[in-house]
């Protein structure tokens, strides 16, 4: 059991071991390490391979090398191949200075989906400096005293190059008094020092010159010399004595040209000019010789150069305190550089879509930054933010990557561009921020109907326009873009009456003008409706509708049409009239109508043309004829009137007719109407007067018998003058004729008859159903009429003769 758990242990160790190589795979950064001073173009590797990736998708992820932390790129992808190639020769030296290691970092950025390699370059240095000394000439003033054996430091000789590459060794021309020892410090480099191996006689030899030679151990294997001149002196036997074996001074970064650094200082127990002690800097670098500088006599060093934190963070020089005689010792000095915020964030716009549709979803990616900053510390730490009120948010990604997507649904037709201001800014004191901007364009989907300026249109037009003529115009906007705000209008297809709408009206599709197809007829229809489409040019292409009323407007194209009498030319009607009737009696009325309306039916009456001017008189707006004075025994039997009936349009239309009336008490007189009768009709007239009298004389006794018993039946009665009613058939009224008030037109709603009597002062009124048969035709004489109203009349007849007597 306990086997099977140490197994079974096992076995998740090592699966968890391979999970983890594989995410590690995934994520993991590589590493090159290649020479310097490769020609541009050369290999360093293969990043598709080494990682693992597709080489057919690096040009559709937009696979690029970026630089971390400088501007500066050595290398760059090949994206047909995935090779990672030298862009530019590398100066290890030049890069990196005196640095044991030298590594360049970059990033293998890929897009959709977003991902983020770091890359390390290690940068081997090749053998290409020589190694060389800070003095070409190295004087010693040696005293001829001096000990065998004694030492004399060497200065050191300076190799740009590293490790392997630097100096190695030195070697010393032969000669017969002097030996090199070479030894290595404690910073692994190798110094020389010269040994007095015999003792030396300035009376023999006062100079010495030796050649002094330093190589490195590169291949090929270069050197560099110097000369050795020695003066032989008296005795100095005392060094110089620095205060300090190590100095060390921090420096910030941008000190100003002429800062002091420190001052070192020697003494030299010698007197007079063997104590006299300079001071000179060595085993210094190319860099450092032009940023320090020391002053001989005081030990006093200053800033000569820019000093930049981001370039070197630390310098480490060698100081050299001379006395007169030429003996010297030697203090290391160290300069910590610290930081200064001096370097702004940068902001790198690593991807930009500069036009995103307004119907993205939300949390779109419009954009990927790329934030650095050259400084250390709380000075490199950045905060981002989005400047002014924007639908959009920033995201981190991997390490100072950022993605822009968008916080909420845009809409185009109410911000149709942003532009989008990041601000970045560093945690140094004072803080350090820059910004960028860029701009966004929004693109427009149809999204949005046309729509109308009003909810519903009213239109007017005249009838009897011409066909053509402008009736309306409708507007809609659509907010949209190009296209999908390109608004076309239609009519939407209807039938009025059962006529298709676009025989009445048509629409231009682009202006939204609607004309009329043809003229318009009021008396036919006053009113319609049209419902207009407006459609946008999308897709699928958006619409809406609008109803437009359409009122056609009167003109006075109808003249007044008389109803009763009948027009001239057609059946004669005559009117019999009371000689006992008095002034303002009503005889009859004259009843028009007018299809137009409005003013245009406004109708009035005139006579104008009377057979006794005097006697009659017509209602300007009633039609009504009238009794003007009252009827003498002189006045003409038979009156003949002529009426003219005008509306009140402008220009006015209008219409005649006559109305005849015969003046008669008795039907006896009714014979003297043929002289009335139209030539065409006065035979027909007398042959029906002559039936008429005879059917009046054959039962002229029978109504006096009846007229005796109805007198026995009913002592008195109302008096009625029959023969003077006036009576105005309902049957003449036509339908779908409106009243218009005052005009003079009965309402088709009048269905009685109204009788007027003359016998006295007092109108009495009676509703009967037939008309008055006192009313004749032209084509007739007094027709047989019933016996009932013969027998009413002969009855009225009698009553007005007692009453008369009485």
């Amino acid at each position: 059991m306990r086997m099977v758990n140490i197994i079974t242990s096992f076995s998740i160790l090592c699966s968890l071991a391979w999970v983890c190589n594989i995410i590690c795979a995934v994520r993991a950064d590589l590493s090159y390490t290649f020479p310097e001073e490769r020609k541009q173009q050369y290999v360093i590797g293969n990043i598709a391979k080494d990682l693992g990736l597709d080489i057919k998708r690096l040009s559709a992820r937009k696979a690029r090398i970026e630089t971390e932390g400088s501007t500066k790129r050595y290398c760059e992808i090949n994206v047909s191949n995935g090779n990672l190639v030298v862009a530019e020769t590398i100066d290890r030296e030049e890069l990196c200075g005196s640095k044991i290691s030298c590594i360049l970092n970059y990033e293998l950025v890929l897009e959709n989906p977003l991902d983020v390699h770091r890359i390390s370059l290690e940068i081997e240095d090749v053998n290409d400096n020589a190694p060389r000394f800070t003095k070409k000439r190295i004087t010693f003033n040696i005293m001829e005293s001096a000990d065998k054996g004694e030492r004399f430091p060497l200065d050191e000789a300076h190799d740009s190059d590293i490790g392997q590459n630097a100096v190695q060794g030195y070697s010393l021309e032969r000669n017969a008094h002097f030996i090199l020892s070479v030894k290595e410090n404690a910073d692994g480099g190798k110094y020389a020092e010269l040994i007095l191996d015999k003792e030396l006689d300035r009376e023999q030899t006062k100079e010495i010159d030796l050649i002094f030679t330093a190589i490195d151990g590169g291949t090929p294997q270069r050197s560099g010399t110097a000369l050795i001149h020695i003066n032989v002196l008296d005795v100095n036997d005392n060094t110089p004595v620095f205060s300090q074996s190590v100095y060390k001074v921090t420096l910030a970064e941008n000190s100003p040209l002429g800062s002091e650094v420190i001052t070192v200082s020697a003494t030299d127990a010698d007197e007079g000019v063997n104590g006299e002690v300079s001071y000179e800097l060595s085993r210094i670098s190319d860099k450092a010789a032009k940023i320090f500088s020391i002053d001989k006599t005081t030990g006093h060093i200053t800033v000569g150069g820019n000093i930049d934190y981001e370039e070197e963070t630390s310098y480490e020089i060698r100081v050299q305190a001379i006395d007169g005689s030429g003996l010297a010792s030697t203090a290391k000095l160290i300069i910590d550089i610290t930081d200064v915020n001096d370097n702004a964030p940068r902001i790198i716009l690593k991807s930009l879509n500069s036009q995103i549709s307004e119907n993205s979803s939300i949390r779109s990616e419009v954009a990927i930054i790329n934030v650095q900053d050259n400084d250390s510390g709380d000075n490199q730490k950045v905060r981002c933010s989005i400047q002014e009120n924007v639908p959009f948010q920033m995201n981190p990604s991997i390490k100072n990557y950022f993605s822009i997507v968008t916080t909420s649904l845009l809409d185009r037709e109410k911000t149709s561009d942003y532009n989008i201001t990041i601000i970045a800014t560093d945690g140094g004191s004072p803080p350090l921020s820059t910004s960028i901007t860029f701009h966004l364009s929004v693109s427009d989907i149809n999204d949005n109907p046309p729509v109308f300026e009003q909810l519903s249109y009213t239109a007017y037009v005249t009838e009897n326009n011409k066909p053509g003529t402008s009736i309306s115009a409708v507007i809609a906007r659509d907010p949209d873009w190009r296209q999908n705000g390109t608004v076309l209008y239609s009519l939407v297809p209807s039938e009025i009456h059962g006529v298709p709408l676009s025989s009445f009206v048509s629409i231009n599709s682009d202006t939204g003008v609607i004309h009329a197809v043809r003229a318009f007829d009021y008396e036919k229809f006053r009113d319609f409706k049209v419902l207009v489409s407006a459609r946008d040019n999308g897709s699928p292409p958006l619409s809406s509708n609008v109803t437009v009323s359409v009122f056609i407007s009167d003109e006075n194209d109808n003249a007044p049409q008389i109803l009763y009498p009948a027009p001239d030319g057609k059946t004669l009607m005559t009117e019999m009239v009371p000689k006992a009737t008095h002034s303002g009696s009503l005889l009859s009325k004259v009843i028009a109508v007018d299809a137009d309306s409005g003013q245009n039916a406004w109708l009035s009456y005139q006579i104008i043309k009377s057979t006794d001017p005097g006697l009659f008189t017509i209602g300007l707006h009633s039609g009504e004829i009238r009794t003007q004075r009252d009827i003498i025994e002189s006045d003409s039997m038979k009156q003949n009137l002529v009426i003219s009936v005008k509306d009140n349009g402008q220009p006015p239309l209008s219409a005649t007719c006559s109305v005849y009336l015969l003046i008669s008490d008795n039907l006896a007189e009714v014979p003297e109407l043929k002289d009335m009768t139209y030539e065409e009709s006065n035979s027909k007239l007398t042959f029906y007067l002559i039936i008429a009298l005879v059917s009046v004389s054959t039962f002229f006794l029978t109504f006096i018998i009846l007229i005796l018993a109805v007198r026995f039946c009913h002592r008195r009665k109302p008096r009625l003058l029959f023969d003077g009613a006036v009576a105005i058939p309902s049957a003449y009224l036509p339908p779908n004729y409106a009243e218009v008030e005052g005009a003079g037109t009965l309402r088709s709603s009048y269905n009685y008859d109204t009788y007027l009597t003359t016998g006295s002062r007092t109108s009495d009124f009676k509703f009967i159903t037939s008309y008055n048969d006192a009313t004749l035709t032209a084509g007739e004489t007094l027709k047989n009429v019933k016996n009932e109203t013969l027998s009413a009349s002969l009855i009225t007849l009698n009553n007005a003769g007692e009453e008369n007597e009485d």
